[in-house]
């Protein structure tokens, strides 16, 4: 299992959100045992941050009954009330507020973390404390999947949307109870192989944007090198996207990553290489067309966790390489094993 040191590296990277030295010294300074530590401190750091910045307020629409006019006066409801006669209408008016939706997410987490049994005494007095300096404008809205779906189609500041998806993953791992015929929530989710690798993915793609500048990143759709002689046959097809595509002038490089518990697996009384896993990478690779003067290679990096790995092929004329990523290592090595990949 993966060190909650490096669990932070990869859920900021994963999220676009440089490490913050304040979250790694509060980790030094009191060490977690749990994912759901960390992601509260995390929390309280991102949120207190936005506190002492001021929340950004917009403006909300109102409607009210009034003895002084403001805004647009509602007729309808103002005549159906016999209003005028007292010298008073209904009014409808725009007003800013930092009651909005991320706020009210961000109140309702917080309210949900602090009787949480999973957090020690401590960290659950900081929530407490940082949920009394939220303005009394904001009414707590409690965490729901419709919620993080509306929100995720907003057009978030880099710092909202991290706030966002540290909300997101204490939902989705901490706080529901599973419904009924829904897969089983694991006590630490970096035992859950589907939640991780979507992390790992996005990190691992996200590093390379960040620290080098030698190959544009992107994730790339691959046509199929296909023909049919019905036309509307080809749609069937599965599509083919890569998790990571770096692409230079002179290079092409398709890395796959998988976050799996080993790289090999028992066959025969003998270890062999996970077989969909080298599949899917050549379809790849042989349905790809490199512009000119371009050499194509692909690689599938997984964690290390049983054995390291690294051995290389030429498949289909395509150099391909197959190499673990050590994650119990320190930050600096692993970033350094990352580069080292595309040299």
């Amino acid at each position: 299992m993966i060190p909650l040191a490096t669990l932070y590296y990869l859920l900021c990277y994963a999220w676009q959100r440089l490490p913050e030295p304040a979250v790694l010294q509060a980790t030094e300074a009191a060490p977690f045992h749990r994912p759901l530590e960390l992601l509260t401190q995390m929390l309280l750091h991102a949120a207190g941050r936005l506190l002492r910045t001021g929340l950004p307020l917009a403006f909300l629409a109102h409607e009210q009954e009034t003895n002084q006019l403001r805004g647009r006066i509602e007729l309808a409801p103002t005549l159906g009330r016999g209003l005028l006669p007292r010298g008073r209408a209904v009014c409808s008016f725009d007003e800013l507020s930092p009651n909005q939706p991320l706020h009210q997410l961000l109140a309702g987490t917080l309210a949900a973390l602090v009787p949480h049994p999973g957090l020690p005494l401590a960290l659950r007095r900081q929530v407490s404390q940082l949920r009394r300096r939220l303005p009394a404008s904001v009414r707590p809205l409690a965490p729901a999947a419709p919620v993080f779906a509306a929100l995720r189609r907003q057009r978030l500041a880099s710092a909202e949307a991290f706030l966002l998806h540290i909300c997101e993953l204490i939902y989705e791992t901490s706080l529901p109870a599973p419904a009924e015929g829904s897969r089983g929530r694991f006590a630490d989710f970096r035992r859950d192989e589907r939640l991780m690798a979507r992390l790992f993915e996005q990190a691992v793609r996200n590093f390379y944007r960040r620290e080098q500048r030698q190959y544009r990143v992107f994730t790339e759709t691959i046509a199929w090198q296909a023909e049919a002689a019905h036309a509307p046959d080809l749609a069937l097809l599965p599509t083919m996207l890569t998790d990571t595509t770096l692409e230079s002038p002179s290079r092409k490089i398709i890395l796959d990553t998988k976050y799996y518990a080993a790289a090999l697996r028992p066959r025969y009384d003998q270890q062999r290489l996970i077989a969909p896993h080298l599949y899917q990478l050549y379809a790849y690779l042989q349905n790809l067309r490199p512009a000119p003067g371009q050499a194509l290679e692909g690689i599938l990096l997984y964690p290390a966790a049983t054995a390291a790995v690294d051995v290389r092929y030429a498949l289909g004329g395509h150099p391909v390489r197959i190499v673990t990523l050590d994650l119990h290592q320190p930050w600096p090595g692993i970033a350094a094993s990352l580069l080292g990949l595309i040299d």
